[in-house]
């Protein structure tokens, strides 16, 4: 959804079957860009899974790299936790 009057700078994207994990990370991982001057999300009921997910950028940037870069860099972030998680189930499996 994309803010009236905006060139793709401000847009509000829809996660279905999400909750704050998600939301959260990918505020967070957004938010590192300097170039993006708000980012933030709702959860729009309880009983509902699904997130609204905005982002307002500086100088013309489309909102949509930012969001593809923090998704980007939160699966690299999982995938180095996971990485790490199993070398360490093995090292600690060698040793017993």
């Amino acid at each position: 959804v994309q803010a009236d009057g905006t060139d793709g700078n401000c847009v509000t994207f829809v996660l279905h079957d999400e909750d704050h994990t998600l939301g959260n990370a990918l505020r967070y991982m957004v938010m590192k860009n300097p170039d993006v001057e708000f980012c933030g999300y709702c959860i729009t009921h309880p009983s509902e899974s699904k997130i609204n997910f905005r982002i307002q950028t500086r100088g013309g940037l489309p909102a949509v790299e930012p969001f593809r870069k923090g998704l980007n860099d939160l699966m690299g972030v999982c995938q180095h936790v996971l990485n790490t998680f199993e070398r360490s189930m093995k090292e600690y499996r060698a040793q017993r």
